[in-house]
């Protein structure tokens, strides 16, 4: 979907007057003021927000880089409860600063060239930085769901990240951002995984072991604690439709996934499962997880 900008059609021949009767009538959608689509605005926030990063670059200095949660979703990395309304870029400079204004959050701060790659044709900084910049300035689950998924990737260098926070040490966040990427683990399989961490971990259960490969059968399990003989499986509604094969319909995979269960208990470990609207409500799950871990 491309942007049209009200400058670029005024240019093209076209009156206001026209461009009203447009957006009355459907055929243009309003990104934000001076900036159009074809037809009606996505629902969805993410491709929403490629638009409005779009619409802001062409308003902005030729120096600003699309950086923090804005470069997140640029590079598609999985977000959690971060606002989606406002574009965030940086300008380099020695000066640290910024400006927030309703649609743009404009900051000043150091910015290495190595720092900055081209994604869609948009300066976008690195994973990498993203990271960083995301763990020094978001709260702490959001920052890992983030840093979760840079770190399934290969492409992802941790030991630059590691470096760019050693830089970063005397910045605001830097500890908060150090103890992100130390927390970190490519092998989250989703955001749901990647949030049961972190309230497992607040809650002081033994640190599972991620995709543990449960012994006597051909599956791996979302969270295995060995020791205690306990699996702990997060179901969320995404991972069955992603799990369809051609053909299949969702109670098709309901099932397999019951019959997986049963093959796991019967190795006599037992399996705790929870889902997405548990995770607001987590105590319930934490004690069945416990009364499972005693009778282990």
């Amino acid at each position: 979907m491309s942007i049209h900008l009200r400058s670029e059609l005024l240019d093209d021949g076209f009156s206001d007057k026209e461009l009203r009767r447009f957006r009355r009538c459907g055929q243009l959608g309003t990104i934000r003021r001076g900036a159009y689509v074809h037809g009606p605005p996505p629902d969805d926030v993410v491709e929403r927000h490629l638009l409005l990063v779009r619409a802001a670059l062409a308003h902005l200095s030729s120096e600003a880089v699309v950086s923090h949660v804005s470069a997140a979703v640029l590079h598609r990395l999985p977000i959690w409860g971060l606002s989606l309304d406002r574009v965030h870029v940086t300008r380099p400079g020695r000066c640290r600063g910024g400006r927030r204004h309703p649609l743009v959050h404009v900051r000043t701060n150091t910015l290495d060239p190595a720092e900055i790659v081209m994604v869609d044709g948009i300066p976008v900084t690195s994973v990498e930085r993203t990271i960083a910049d995301l763990g020094r300035s978001v709260p702490f689950t959001q920052a890992v769901v983030v840093a979760d998924g840079a770190l399934a990737r290969d492409t992802t260098d941790v030991q630059r990240a590691w470096a760019l926070l050693g830089e970063m040490k005397r910045w605001p966040g830097a500890p908060a951002a150090r103890r992100v990427l130390e927390f970190a683990d490519g092998r989250s399989g989703s955001v749901g995984e990647s949030r049961s961490r972190v309230l497992l971990a607040m809650a002081g259960i033994p640190e599972p072991v991620l995709q543990w490969n449960v012994p006597g059968t051909a599956f791996d399990a979302d969270f295995g604690w060995p020791r205690l003989r306990t699996v702990g499986e997060f179901d969320g509604r995404i991972k069955y439709g992603r799990l369809l094969l051609p053909g299949q319909e969702p109670g098709d995979v309901v099932f397999e996934e019951k019959r997986r269960e049963d093959l796991i208990r019967d190795t006599d470990i037992g399996v705790v499962r929870w889902t997405w609207s548990e995770l607001d409500a987590f105590e319930a799950v934490l004690q069945r997880l416990r009364r499972r871990f005693r009778a282990g």
